[in-house]
């Protein structure tokens, strides 16, 4: 994908351009998409987090009376602790564990999924400045929407695979397997991300090119936000 932006942008680079007057330009349909399902993927994610936290208190506490009528038995009476307590004690601290280890799980996928909407908010920022650049052409316009609804497009296989997660703490999946689909999905929104920045880069970098007075360029970098 980077190969592909960076030998596009030397395209455009070398297109001469004409002043287009600023339009406005009609919001991805796919963006729309993105948007919901990422909120939906977040709520489930902290309704989830909320119940197992829950939970663990609920655990801890019994845990701690366990604990607390062992410390007041003599010696005698501890040998004579029978195996149903002891399994019940030992019960409270494996499910405990457990429940840790899957908050764990959904506090990484919630981290992903904030990632996804940084690259969601990134998009936005920059797709609003640039339909209303006048160094670009309308047929440029076009070209990065389609970059844009490609980006957009793979990330939502990231989402797809964030729910196939969900779905694993209800079906018979090893946390090997679990954490290395957590680890793609991490991997592959990390890189949509950077895509996406470096072909906002470019097309900035692009319309300073494109400016032809010193005034010009300090528009440009006014607009743009660079200092």
């Amino acid at each position: 994908m980077k190969k592909k932006l960076a030998t596009c942008f030397i395209c455009l680079l070398l297109v001469s351009t004409p002043v287009r007057p600023a339009e406005k330009t009609a919001v991805l349909p796919i963006l729309e998409i993105v948007k919901a399902v990422t909120k939906k993927v977040i709520k489930a994610i902290d309704l989830r987090i909320q119940k197992l936290q829950n939970k663990t208190i609920w655990l801890q506490n019994a845990q701690k009376q366990v604990e607390n009528v062992l410390s007041k038995l003599k010696l005698d009476e501890i040998s004579e602790w029978t195996q149903k307590q002891k399994e019940l004690y030992k019960g409270y601290y494996e499910e405990l564990a457990k429940v840790k280890s899957i908050i764990s799980y959904y506090q990484r996928i919630k981290e992903i999924t904030s990632k996804q909407t940084k690259l969601v908010q990134e998009y936005e920022r920059a797709w609003n400045l640039f339909r209303q650049d006048k160094h670009f052409k309308e047929s440029e316009i076009r070209y990065m929407e389609q970059v844009y609804t490609g980006i957009l497009e793979e990330s939502m296989k990231n989402i797809d695979q964030i729910f196939l997660i969900l779905d694993s703490f209800t079906t018979q999946m090893s946390d090997s397997k679990r954490l290395e689909i957590i680890n793609k999905a991490a991997d592959q929104i990390d890189a949509n991300y950077d895509d996406l920045t470096m072909f906002n880069q470019q097309n900035v970098l692009l319309s300073l090119h494109r400016a032809k007075t010193e005034a010009d360029v300090n528009s440009v970098k006014e607009f743009y936000g660079i200092p």
